[in-house]
């Protein structure tokens, strides 16, 4: 999954920056490869490196079009807050299922100074990593907006199941989103219980559009892409389109420290402009070939 926030500002060319390369051929693969190896790394991803797991991404080629509800929308009364937990009761039985892929495991492997993500399905923790900053919280948890008692979604699932028996079998093989939720216009009759502890509004831990990303989050993301600058380490971006802002700041920032940046992404990004390297290849491929690089270097 990947950026929930809204998109602010253009992108400013960056005319001190290295030209860039976009290509997916063995050679540019390669030298980027080689850029990347034996540095300090902040590595950046988005809902690109999750498709291999099952889960859909919002930009990439053949994805759908999506308008995630926004978190005035949620807020605004039972009828959206049953709208989303409907949606969502549905297609947990694919986001609560899915399963670190290679390109989670390969960046385990990498073990960068910091990894920063987009996405909000857990896998890069599944899959082992730990200096991680997940940009937009974590969907396995529900927050009440009450009393802000934090929350296992797998468990809501079954409070959910409890008050909507039935509901799940007569919608079954619903098209799954990049949100987690499932394609569904009708949810009346879709019953949401309050928070078992004060009986205010249930909603995911994560950040919707319209909400900003916490502050100490944002903070330890820059200083970990600064820090690269004394360290002559890179950026590298994989799976993400950058289309809002929540990413491409760390970008921005890495660009402003002449921080080489490495973004691997099929289709074009919003930090295209920025990049030393940029290749259209598969996440999953060229994170395994780091992986293998960074491992030989240190046997």
């Amino acid at each position: 999954m990947d950026a929930l926030v809204g998109i602010e500002g253009r992108v400013e060319m960056n005319t001190g920056s290295a030209q860039v390369a976009h290509s997916a051929s063995s050679d540019d693969t390669d030298e980027a490869l080689e850029l990347l190896t034996g540095r300090a790394l902040v590595l950046l991803t988005g809902a690109g490196l999750s498709t291999d797991s099952g889960i859909p991404d919002y930009r990439g080629p053949g994805s759908v079009n999506r308008s995630p509800m926004t978190y005035q929308e949620f807020i605004s009364g039972p009828e959206a807050q049953r709208r989303y937990w409907a949606r969502s009761y549905l297609g947990w039985a694919t986001m609560g299922k899915a399963q670190p892929n290679a390109g989670h495991r390969a960046v385990a492997a990498i073990d960068p100074v910091l990894l920063i993500t987009q996405n909000v399905d857990g896998l890069h923790e599944a899959a082992g990593s730990a200096r991680i900053v997940p940009l937009h919280g974590r969907i396995a948890e529900v927050v009440c907006l009450g009393c802000g008692t934090v929350s296992d979604r797998a468990g809501f699932q079954e409070v959910l199941a409890r008050a909507n028996s039935g509901f799940a079998e007569e919608r079954a093989g619903r098209q799954v989103l990049p949100d987690g939720d499932a394609a569904l216009e009708d949810t009346s009759g879709f019953v949401v219980p309050p928070c078992e502890r004060c009986g205010g509004v249930l909603k995911p831990h994560v950040v919707f559009f319209g909400e900003n990303v916490p502050k100490e989050r944002v903070a330890r993301c820059y200083a970990a892409v600064e820090e690269l600058a004394d360290v002559q380490g890179a950026l590298l971006v994989a799976g993400s389109s950058l289309t809002v802002m929540s990413g491409l700041r760390f970008v921005r920032r890495a660009a402003e420290w002449q921080v080489p940046i490495v973004i691997v992404n099929r289709g074009e990004t919003r930090g295209d402009p920025l990049a030393t390297r940029k290749l259209e290849t598969g996440c999953s491929e060229f994170l395994s070939a780091l992986a293998i690089r960074a491992d030989a270097q240190r046997a």
